[in-house]
């Protein structure tokens, strides 16, 4: 919820509601840009960070609420409306932005890094991540669906962001709690004494090939998504022709990756994960393919929709599980244990795609006629439509497959393999024994 009003709304709020002048929403887009992927560089420090707590209250806990607190008050900046109309709110958009990242980023890196400190097992793992997913997108899909109507009845102000974004801000300190004092690592996963060095990060990330292929082929996927469904609310007002649906549109989703997630455990029972891996990605291709010709038909809007956020709910759990597994992959290769650098690769990602899908919109916006004054057009003519879906469904789907294409030929952690590696390192004693 907290992550989803930014990814999917800012960019709105900063071309639609604030008014800004061409040149300076177009440097706020450029630092924007800019910013997530030199924040995205600084993820893998707050890994390093994480891996060296040591504390009464364990790993990972203290950087989640470090992180929780000073990204909220950041946050808050970001949709607070200062009156400034010029380069000075460049500067001041840019400083928020940076500390609102890096901090989110420690509390999200120690999050996501703890859930495979809870379990060896790669179906608990499945059964844990799926849930985790289910938790976050039930938050991202309340978002999604009630941003856009409770901001316009709001009165589509400044002053009405700042109130939903504030409401988002206690929610999220509020949900913090249940991981705080809630959950307890599993004993048997033993966490290394001695201190990562910055070299040892290095080594961590650049030795461990699997991990390498696994951030590359995710990222590919992340940019494909991020840019589809940043594009979502344009593709209604604009394609669609009535932005009110876009409600409908964000709830179809919502169920889609819900259902998805909800039902991932029973085909992972039945079937391995490079064959769910391939009927996702061929689910994403036929979504794209209906979604280019739905144009103002909602039928056609909700089946395209159906198809293409089922099979990308399933690529997302299965890349957090393949990401799990580079961590065991290189506690073998390396002799040492990393949970959070290597998860760190997760929000690196995650920024990454947000940066260029965010440099997509930005161009598009322009291209198409959208953005071409202080204030955003009403319509557009056919030939913006065609540039809108070619960068919404054409670009992202290139990207998809790329990524699918990557995993195939490069990623080798079967679950053979993994299993092999937790033996070797049993008989190491680098982990306890199963029980």
């Amino acid at each position: 919820m907290f992550y989803a009003l930014e990814a999917n709304a800012l960019i709105y709020y900063l071309s639609n509601v604030l008014s800004l002048p061409l040149p300076v929403y177009m440097a706020t887009s450029m630092v924007f840009t800019i910013l997530r992927v030199f924040d995205a560089m600084n993820d893998p420090f707050m890994g390093l960070i994480i891996d060296n707590c040591r504390s009464r209250f364990g790993k990972f806990k203290p950087p989640m609420v470090i992180g929780a607190v000073v990204g909220a008050a950041c946050y808050l900046v970001l949709f607070t409306d200062f009156g400034l109309r010029d380069y000075r709110f460049v500067a001041v958009f840019a400083v928020a932005y940076i500390l609102w990242d890096i901090f989110f980023g420690l509390n999200d890196i120690a999050y996501w890094s703890m859930l495979p400190s809870l379990s060896l097992d790669q179906k608990v793992r499945e059964q844990m991540g799926a849930f985790a997913r289910i938790c976050a997108n039930i938050g991202m899909f309340a978002i999604m669906i009630g941003w856009e109507p409770i901001t316009s009845s709001l009165g589509n102000t400044p002053s009405a962001w700042q109130l939903v974004a504030i409401v988002v801000t206690v929610l999220m300190l509020l949900f913090q709690l249940f991981t705080i004092f809630g959950v307890r690592e599993d004993p048997q996963i033993k966490q290394q004494e001695g201190k990562t060095t910055l070299r040892d990060m290095w080594n961590v990330i650049t030795k461990n090939d699997q991990l390498l292929w696994t951030t590359l082929s995710m990222s590919l996927f992340i940019i494909g998504y991020m840019t589809t469904t940043t594009f979502a609310i344009y593709y209604m007002q604009y394609v669609f022709g009535n932005k009110d649906m876009y409600a409908v549109l964000a709830g179809v989703v919502g169920v889609a990756q819900l259902f998805a997630l909800i039902i991932f455990p029973l085909f992972s029972k039945h079937m391995p994960r490079e064959k769910l891996y391939f009927y996702a990605t061929l689910l994403v291709l036929l979504g794209y393919g209906v979604f280019f010709f739905a144009d103002n038909s909602i039928a056609l809007v909700v089946v395209a929709s159906l198809l293409l956020f089922i099979g990308e709910a399933f690529i997302q759990l299965l890349m957090l599980m393949f990401l799990e597994d580079t961590i065991e992959y290189g506690q073998w290769k390396l002799h040492k244990r990393n949970e959070s650098i290597t998860l760190s690769v997760q929000p690196f990602i995650n920024k990454i795609g947000g940066a260029v899908s965010m440099g997509f919109v930005s161009i598009a916006l322009v291209l198409s006629g959208i953005k071409t004054g202080d204030t955003a057009a009403a319509s557009i003519d056919s030939s913006g439509k065609l540039i809108l879906k070619l960068f919404m469904m054409a670009l992202p789907l290139v990207f998809i497959i790329t990524g699918y294409i990557i995993y195939k030929r490069k990623y080798k952690i079967t679950k053979e393999f993994y299993d092999n590696i937790l033996s070797d390192l049993r008989a190491r004693g680098d982990i306890g024994e199963k029980k």
